[in-house]
């Protein structure tokens, strides 16, 4: 335990977030433990969108630790987050919630442009990365192509919509989690990552569709630029991690959304 906690508890660590997550379990209760988690959490909860928070503590040496229902779960596949309509359901939901926006809005540092975006992929990027055909053809586009959008149209994003922060309980309920990169964005930044890391081309527009997103101005072309944006980080984030397969699968998919240009 790197942490100091109450010694009652059991802490297990869970995959994928080393040293911030763990199963936490006293006598018959199991509860989802977390250190200094984002403080948008509660205001999550009460939405419904992420497990029942339970309670908050402060730690001894200063930590933040939020403990929130246990589910058996299991993450969407690829697939699913294609075709399964909460996913969908659950989006339009957060970028349309005021009470999430105004949330935001209060934490500093939440607000982020495209432009920020393209910054924070450039930030010391591994010289492997910048020497690479495809990832340097994409980066040289979104960087001539770069979005407008007024930061008074700013919405409530998740940042990481990818399939596996999508847990569906026993009982299929659906939830959003692991809300570390909200933001206060272009709600293209959600749609983007979902539509370019896993929808085919030709079903975008249908996707779209059911988001109720036709009488949006410009955003088809503003989701193809965060899908690129969306894979780039993804590629950069995994290549640090040395998630050799991940880096390769991104790169695939940039080529395939990007092969015209």
């Amino acid at each position: 335990m790197i942490f100091k906690f109450d010694k009652n508890w059991n802490l297990q660590p869970l995959k994928g977030d080393t040293g911030k997550a763990y199963k936490g379990v006293k006598d018959q209760e199991k509860v989802f433990l977390k250190r200094n988690s984002t403080p948008f959490l509660a205001a999550l909860s009460r939405e419904g969108l992420t497990p029942k928070l339970l309670w908050t503590r402060r730690t001894g040496n200063g930590d933040i630790v939020t403990a929130q229902e246990w589910l058996d779960c299991r993450q969407l596949s690829a697939d699913e987050m294609v075709n399964n309509q909460d996913v969908i359901r659950i989006l339009y939901h957060l970028h349309h919630s005021e009470s999430l926006k105004s949330m935001l809005e209060r934490m500093e540092g939440s607000e982020k442009s495209a432009f920020d975006f393209l910054s924070e992929y450039v930030r010391h990027l591994p010289q492997e990365l910048k020497e690479n055909p495809t990832l340097l053809k994409v980066f040289k586009y979104l960087e001539d192509h770069l979005p407008a959008y007024l930061s008074q149209h700013y919405v409530a994003c998740h940042g990481d919509v990818i399939r596996q922060n999508w847990l569906i309980s026993n009982d299929d309920h659906l939830f959003l989690v692991d809300w570390d990169y909200s933001v206060l964005c272009d709600p293209a930044l959600d749609l983007g990552t979902i539509l370019g890391q896993y929808v085919p081309l030709d079903q975008w527009s249908v996707w779209l569709d059911h988001y109720k997103a036709e009488m949006a101005e410009h955003l088809h072309e503003r989701v193809y630029w965060y899908a690129g944006m969306s894979l780039l980080m993804q590629t950069k984030r995994s290549f640090l991690k040395e998630e050799h397969n991940e880096v390769a699968r991104c790169i695939n998919r940039l080529n395939y959304v990007y092969q015209d240009r």
